[in-house]
This record gives structure tokens, sequence and C-alpha cells, in this order.
């Protein structure tokens, strides 16, 4: 039983013990006086969203043009519709998101490689001129934490700024139309430690296990033309599906109004995450590291968007009444080693070949602004 209701409960009962005897043949008011205490609804809070937003200058592995100067371009724009639900019950909180990243030409649809070519496995690294759309991702992600101070009814995990301590679960997937037609599915399980901040704010992180157990990546496949060595287990994987190892993560995120400026400008707010995930094998597991072979180890992934600013919309023009109900906000997103690849590697995913010179092509760091609208409903 919630402290909530155990307080309720005990108010019900001693109201009850001080009724008077002599009006106990009044039987509305016994009644009255130890009425049951109202259920707590079982979802605290539910909030619901939709945003719209734009990614300037993504990146994607494996994803490159030429210049006409010759050198390489691996920014590619990405337009991005986001549902997000989030939740708090009896027992913690729940988040959901899942999003649709369409890309513009840089970065395009099976079946091309790159932008303009399209391979011929048969032919090695020839291409043909070819023009695809931009691909199209979906990707889907849940975490579920579990409070310790709701779970054993105490306050024993709420010291100073520290709020509580959560069992976290989690689940990632996604599903793209890229040649390499990744498929990742991913959990995670650990703790979350969340701290209060000032003007109604937090700080929560995350120290995680990781385990990537199933992608999906046709580079590695053999037969397809892009392996070095095509001895099955040695060089390739026989149909390209990987599967990496148990890893280390931290996931962090923030949130806190500008609670210091004058009252006819609190209308804004700063957030931001980072997350980091530990090597979790060879690029192409489940196959050995070995260069030679253009199989190299997955680096740190560092994931961010250290800030976002805020502009509650709704609440600077229709009240406080709809506050974050329309919130307008820009964004910096950093991503360093997406995907676990090692940006300084001469690899398919973070390399380009130009004229017979192998040089970084910037495809597996991304560095961009990030804006957007969302409302809730």
């Amino acid at each position: 039983m919630s402290s909530l209701r155990r307080t309720l409960a005990a108010a019900a009962l001693s109201l009850a013990t001080l009724v008077p005897a002599g009006y106990a043949a009044a039987a509305d008011l016994p009644v009255k006086a130890v009425k049951k205490a109202a259920e707590l609804p079982f979802f605290l809070v539910i909030d619901d969203r939709v945003t719209f937003s734009y990614i300037f200058t993504a990146a994607q592995p494996g994803m490159w043009s030429q210049k006409p100067d010759g050198t390489v371009n691996a920014k590619t724009a990405k337009q991005v519709y986001s549902f997000t639900h989030f939740d708090i019950w009896q027992y913690g909180h729940n988040f959901f998101t899942i999003s649709m990243y369409k890309s513009d030409h840089n970065d395009v649809a099976n079946p091309c490689t790159q932008v303009g070519g399209i391979t011929a496995p048969t032919a090695g690294f020839l291409t043909t001129p070819a023009n695809c759309a931009g691909a199209t991702e979906i990707y889907g992600l849940f975490r579920s934490a579990f409070g310790f101070n709701e779970i054993f009814n105490t306050k024993a995990f709420t010291v100073g700024p520290l709020q509580n301590v959560s069992f976290e679960v989690g689940m990632d997937a996604n599903t793209e139309n890229r040649y390499f037609g990744a498929a990742k599915r991913d959990v995670v399980a650990g703790l979350e430690f969340a701290f209060n901040l000032p003007y109604k704010g937090y700080f929560n992180v995350s120290p995680l296990v990781y385990w990537e157990y199933y992608n999906h990546d046709s580079y590695s496949q053999c037969g397809a033309g892009w392996t070095i060595n095509n001895v099955q287990g040695v060089g390739c994987n026989a149909n390209g599906n990987l599967s990496y190892r148990p890893t280390w993560a931290v996931e962090t995120n923030y949130y806190m109004d500008l609670g210091f400026l004058p009252e006819a400008y609190q209308f804004f707010s700063i957030s931001g995450r980072a997350a980091w995930y530990g090597p979790k094998g060879a690029d192409t597991s489940p196959l050995p590291n070995n260069p030679a072979n253009n199989v190299y180890p997955t680096k740190v992934e560092f994931n961010s968007e250290p800030i976002r600013l805020t502009f509650d919309a709704s609440k600077a023009f229709w009240g406080p009444k709809y506050s974050h109900f329309v919130d307008v906000w820009v964004a910096y997103r950093y991503w360093q080693n997406k995907f676990g690849e090692d940006h300084n590697a001469p690899s398919v995913a973070c390399s380009a070949t130009i004229s017979g010179v192998n040089r970084p092509s910037g495809a597996c760091t991304e560095s961009s602004l990030y804006s957007g609208i969302t409302v809730k409903f």
C-alpha cells in the first residue's frame, strides 16, 4: 500500500472513532465517517506528444558523395516525425518514442550504395549511374524505471539532491531501406539515479549493461562485392547478420526552467542528453577483429544533444494553463563513432576512396544544428 493510501485510510479510521456513541441510530453518519478513500488512478501522469524536427547536417556511415572539387560530402539533411509517450504510475515511470527519419539525396535508399552509384556485385566495385530517393528509417526506443522508494514504500533512497534510485530496463529497434539494411535490436538494464536541479529541474544518470544482440549489414555479407577477404567467418558473414557482445553504457538527461529570468520572460527552458556505449567487438561481429580483412574494432560511441533551448509558445500566447502544449526549440546534436564505427578507421563505413586515395569521409561523425516544434495532445 502506498504512503498516500495509508494516510487516507488512517484518516478515515480516526474520523470513525471520533463519532459519539449516541449517533449510532443515525446510520448515515458512521457510514460517512468511515467512507473509503478514493483509489488512485493507475497512471498518475500521462504525457503524449508529436514532433516535427529538422537535422540540418546529419551523417550516415557508408553514405557520401563526391563534390566537384574532388572532396567528400558526407552530410545529409533529415526530416524527423516523432511520437513520444511518458507516464508515471505507482511504482515508476515509462518512456517510449518512435520516429521516422527521412533523408535527402545524399543518404540514398536501396538499391543505391551511395549517391550516383549502384553496385554490380559481379563486377566488384564498378558502379553505374543511378538516381535513388532519400532513405527512410523507423527507430523506436523505450525505457522503464521501477523506483526503489515506491517499491519498498520508503524514503531511504532520497538523500539531499538524490530523489530516487530505480531499476531500469529498455530496448531499441530500427529498420531502414538503405543498401546495408540495418535492423538493430538491443536491450539495456541497470540503475537510474534521479537528482533535483533548481527551477523545477532534474538530472538523471543511468549506468547500464547494453547488448546489441542482432543487426544486419550487407557490407559484411559474403559475395556482396565489398569484402577484402571473402572467406565466410574470416572476412565476411554468410548473410550479413551481426551479433555483438554485451558492453557497458551510461545514459544521462537533464531539464531546467530558466526561472531566474524576469517573470514576463519565463517562457524558456533548457534540456539535453548524453550517452556513452562501450566497445562491442568487431564492426562486423561475430567476426574477430582483423583490419587486414577490413574488419575493425568498434570504439566508444558518444551520442549527445548537449543543449536544447525551448520556447513555451502556448504559455506565452495563451497563459500558464497551457504551459508546454506547444514548444518551439533549437538544439545542437553531436554523435561521434556513430553505431560504434571508428571514425578514424579506413573502413567502408567511415572512409572514401577517390582517385585511388583512401581518406576519412566524415560519415561516422555527426555535428549538426537541430530544430523543431512539439505539440502535446
